[in-house]
Protein backbone atom coordinates (compact mmCIF):
# COMPACT_ATOMS: atom_id res chain seq x y z
CA UNK A 1 0.00 0.00 0.00
CA UNK A 2 2.70 2.50 1.00
CA UNK A 3 4.64 1.73 -2.19
CA UNK A 4 1.69 2.95 -4.27
CA UNK A 5 1.53 6.20 -2.33
CA UNK A 6 5.27 6.95 -2.45
CA UNK A 7 5.33 8.76 -5.82
CA UNK A 8 2.42 11.01 -4.80
CA UNK A 9 3.85 11.68 -1.35
CA UNK A 10 7.27 12.37 -2.87
CA UNK A 11 5.71 14.87 -5.28
CA UNK A 12 3.87 16.60 -2.41
CA UNK A 13 7.07 16.64 -0.32
CA UNK A 14 8.95 18.18 -3.25
CA UNK A 15 6.39 20.95 -3.52
CA UNK A 16 6.30 21.46 0.25
CA UNK A 17 10.07 21.62 0.62
CA UNK A 18 10.27 23.99 -2.35
CA UNK A 19 7.62 26.30 -0.90
CA UNK A 20 9.21 26.30 2.56
CA UNK A 21 12.72 26.72 1.14
CA UNK A 22 11.40 29.60 -0.99
CA UNK A 23 9.90 31.38 1.99
CA UNK A 24 13.16 31.06 3.88
CA UNK A 25 15.08 32.14 0.75
CA UNK A 26 13.03 35.35 0.70
CA UNK A 27 13.82 36.01 4.36
CA UNK A 28 17.54 35.42 3.86
CA UNK A 29 17.78 37.55 0.75
CA UNK A 30 15.57 40.59 1.31
CA UNK A 31 13.25 40.47 4.33
CA UNK A 32 15.95 40.30 7.00
CA UNK A 33 18.32 42.69 5.22
CA UNK A 34 15.42 45.17 5.01
CA UNK A 35 14.63 44.74 8.71
CA UNK A 36 18.34 45.16 9.55
CA UNK A 37 18.24 48.60 7.91
CA UNK A 38 15.61 49.79 10.39
CA UNK A 39 16.43 51.24 13.79
CA UNK A 40 16.64 48.41 16.31
CA UNK A 41 13.25 49.17 17.93
CA UNK A 42 11.52 49.18 14.54
CA UNK A 43 13.27 46.02 13.39
CA UNK A 44 12.38 44.22 16.60
CA UNK A 45 8.75 45.33 16.40
CA UNK A 46 8.49 44.24 12.75
CA UNK A 47 10.12 40.86 13.39
CA UNK A 48 7.93 40.24 16.45
CA UNK A 49 4.90 40.94 14.28
CA UNK A 50 6.14 38.56 11.60
CA UNK A 51 6.78 35.87 14.22
CA UNK A 52 3.13 36.05 15.23
CA UNK A 53 1.57 36.39 11.78
CA UNK A 54 3.60 33.52 10.27
CA UNK A 55 1.63 31.08 12.41
CA UNK A 56 -1.07 30.38 9.86
CA UNK A 57 -2.65 27.07 8.88
CA UNK A 58 -1.17 27.40 5.40
CA UNK A 59 2.44 27.93 6.44
CA UNK A 60 2.29 25.50 9.36
CA UNK A 61 0.90 22.85 6.99
CA UNK A 62 3.70 23.53 4.51
CA UNK A 63 6.43 23.41 7.18
CA UNK A 64 5.21 20.66 9.49
CA UNK A 65 2.93 18.78 7.08
CA UNK A 66 5.88 18.28 4.78
CA UNK A 67 7.80 17.03 7.81
CA UNK A 68 5.09 14.48 8.57
CA UNK A 69 5.13 13.30 4.96
CA UNK A 70 8.90 12.95 5.26
CA UNK A 71 8.43 10.51 8.15
CA UNK A 72 6.30 8.32 5.87
CA UNK A 73 8.85 8.68 3.07
CA UNK A 74 11.66 7.56 5.40
CA UNK A 75 9.72 4.42 6.23
CA UNK A 76 8.91 3.83 2.56
CA UNK A 77 12.52 4.31 1.50
CA UNK A 78 13.77 1.90 4.13
CA UNK A 79 11.12 -0.73 3.39
CA UNK A 80 11.75 -0.47 -0.35
CA UNK A 81 15.50 0.16 -0.15
CA UNK A 82 16.17 -1.97 -3.22
CA UNK A 83 13.83 0.20 -5.33
CA UNK A 84 15.25 2.88 -7.64
CA UNK A 85 15.33 6.31 -6.02
CA UNK A 86 15.25 5.04 -2.43
CA UNK A 87 18.56 6.71 -1.58
CA UNK A 88 17.32 10.08 -2.89
CA UNK A 89 14.01 9.65 -1.09
CA UNK A 90 15.70 8.91 2.22
CA UNK A 91 18.22 11.72 1.75
CA UNK A 92 15.57 14.29 0.88
CA UNK A 93 13.33 13.33 3.78
CA UNK A 94 16.15 13.38 6.35
CA UNK A 95 17.62 16.63 5.03
CA UNK A 96 14.21 18.32 5.12
CA UNK A 97 13.33 17.04 8.60
CA UNK A 98 16.62 18.04 10.19
CA UNK A 99 17.07 21.28 8.25
CA UNK A 100 13.58 22.69 8.48
CA UNK A 101 11.19 21.66 11.28
CA UNK A 102 13.98 20.62 13.66
CA UNK A 103 16.20 23.67 13.06
CA UNK A 104 13.12 25.88 13.30
CA UNK A 105 12.08 24.47 16.68
CA UNK A 106 15.57 24.20 18.20
CA UNK A 107 17.08 27.47 16.96
CA UNK A 108 14.78 29.97 15.24
CA UNK A 109 11.74 29.74 17.55
CA UNK A 110 13.79 30.19 20.76
CA UNK A 111 15.51 33.18 19.16
CA UNK A 112 12.08 34.61 18.30
CA UNK A 113 10.90 34.03 21.87
CA UNK A 114 13.97 35.78 23.29
CA UNK A 115 13.45 38.72 20.95
CA UNK A 116 9.80 39.01 21.99
CA UNK A 117 10.86 39.22 25.65
CA UNK A 118 13.19 42.19 25.23
CA UNK A 119 12.19 45.85 25.44
CA UNK A 120 12.77 47.11 21.86
CA UNK A 121 13.57 50.64 23.06
CA UNK A 122 16.24 49.59 25.56
CA UNK A 123 19.99 49.38 25.01
CA UNK A 124 19.64 45.67 25.76
CA UNK A 125 17.11 45.55 22.92
CA UNK A 126 19.60 47.04 20.46
CA UNK A 127 22.31 44.58 21.52
CA UNK A 128 19.87 41.68 21.34
CA UNK A 129 18.78 42.78 17.86
CA UNK A 130 22.34 42.69 16.53
CA UNK A 131 22.92 39.21 17.94
CA UNK A 132 19.49 38.06 16.80
CA UNK A 133 20.11 39.17 13.22
CA UNK A 134 23.41 37.32 13.06
CA UNK A 135 22.18 34.07 14.63
CA UNK A 136 18.65 33.92 13.23
CA UNK A 137 19.79 34.63 9.68
CA UNK A 138 22.54 32.01 9.90
CA UNK A 139 20.01 29.34 10.91
CA UNK A 140 17.62 30.62 8.28
CA UNK A 141 20.32 30.07 5.65
CA UNK A 142 20.47 26.46 6.86
CA UNK A 143 16.70 26.15 6.43
CA UNK A 144 16.87 27.71 2.97
CA UNK A 145 19.62 25.44 1.70
CA UNK A 146 18.16 22.27 3.19
CA UNK A 147 14.70 23.02 1.78
CA UNK A 148 16.14 23.49 -1.70
CA UNK A 149 18.45 20.46 -1.43
CA UNK A 150 15.54 18.31 -0.22
CA UNK A 151 13.52 19.49 -3.23
CA UNK A 152 16.35 18.36 -5.51
CA UNK A 153 16.56 14.98 -3.78
CA UNK A 154 12.81 14.43 -4.15
CA UNK A 155 13.03 15.27 -7.85
CA UNK A 156 15.87 12.76 -8.23
CA UNK A 157 13.80 10.15 -6.36
CA UNK A 158 11.00 10.53 -8.90
CA UNK A 159 13.30 9.90 -11.90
Amino acid sequence: MIAKLLPTLTFIAAIGSGVVGGVFFAFSNFVMPALARLPAAGGIAAMNSISITVITPTFMTALFGTGLICLVLIAGAMIGWSQPGSFWLLAGALIYLVGNPIVTMIFNVPLNDALAAVDPASSNGAAMWATYLRDWVMWNHVRTVTGIVALGCFIMALQ
